[in-house]
């Protein structure tokens, strides 16, 4: 793992683990963020951990979604779902309100907002 990837900057695993853990939480206590809540099982042990293995190696440490599961295909993945921008704007709040609680710093912060923006509205599949 090099030093300068996200993943380092962020604390590497016990940092990952820690902000998908925050993540599924305020998905599950956060009203505002009840319609993505909708979208996933009752027990959210198993979203956590692939949303956990999908991160490290999006951002740059082990590429553990690859090893286990296989090639992400999230756009393919997410088909089943209706994803519009309301969803999208709900997952990057929930992403963005992970981050601030779990201390990513910024700049890191802004450019991992963007780039789950950017990730988020690719998963978009209903009219805007």
């Amino acid at each position: 793992m090099t030093e300068d990837t996200p993943y380092a900057l962020i604390g590497g695993e016990a940092a990952v683990r820690k902000l998908c853990a925050k993540f599924y939480e305020l998905m599950d206590t956060v009203p505002q963020f009840a319609p993505i809540r909708a979208l996933h099982p009752a027990d959210l042990k198993f979203s956590r951990d692939k949303l956990f293995m999908f991160l490290s190696g999006w951002l740059g440490g082990p590429d553990l979604y690859v090893q286990h599961i296989g090639h992400p295909m999230l756009r393919r993945r997410h088909l089943p779902f209706a994803i519009g921008e309301a969803e999208r704007d709900q997952w990057v709040a929930c992403m963005f309100l992970a981050m601030e609680s779990t201390g990513v710093e910024e700049p890191l912060r802004d450019k991992l907002l963007a780039a789950f923006f950017s990730t988020a509205d690719f998963m978009r599949n209903q009219p805007a």
